[in-house]
């Protein structure tokens, strides 16, 4: 299981001191990124080769709020492969908190090539995407 570690900055709250709902995806982004990189992939490589997997859908729940300073733990999974798209699902919990996440997320990705067309995964790809790290 891959968990990325986020600490809240000011920035990511609002007004309240809870982070700001659009925020979660830029967690659920980095997990992406520690998912690739614990796996020995990148984004980057990936760029290299001409692919490049942009979201195509996103939805979050909010369960409840974190605030700054919190030290928040993502939990992505791909929870879906196909042809030309895959799912990560992602789960975020409070360091030292308890067991029920604060929120729970989705994103679908496409496999488009460099002129943005949608392409197959490749099989190196599919193979990193389901080694354990």
């Amino acid at each position: 299981m891959v968990e990325a570690r986020i600490r809240v900055i000011y920035g990511d709250t609002d007004q309240m001191g809870v982070v700001y709902h659009a925020n979660y995806f830029r967690y659920f982004e980095f997990s992406r990124s520690e998912y690739f990189r614990a796996r020995g992939g990148s984004y980057r490589e990936m760029e290299r080769e001409g692919l490049a997997l942009p979201v195509v859908e996103a939805t979050a729940s909010y369960k409840s709020p974190a605030r700054y300073d919190d030290v928040l733990l993502v939990r992505p999974r791909v929870s879906e492969v196909k042809r030309v798209s895959l799912t990560f699902t992602y789960e975020i919990f409070r360091e030292g908190g308890s067991d029920t996440p604060l929120c729970t997320g989705r994103t679908v990705h496409a496999c488009v090539s460099r002129e943005g067309r949608p392409t197959r995964l490749p099989e190196a790809l599919v193979r990193l995407l389901h080694e354990a790290p």
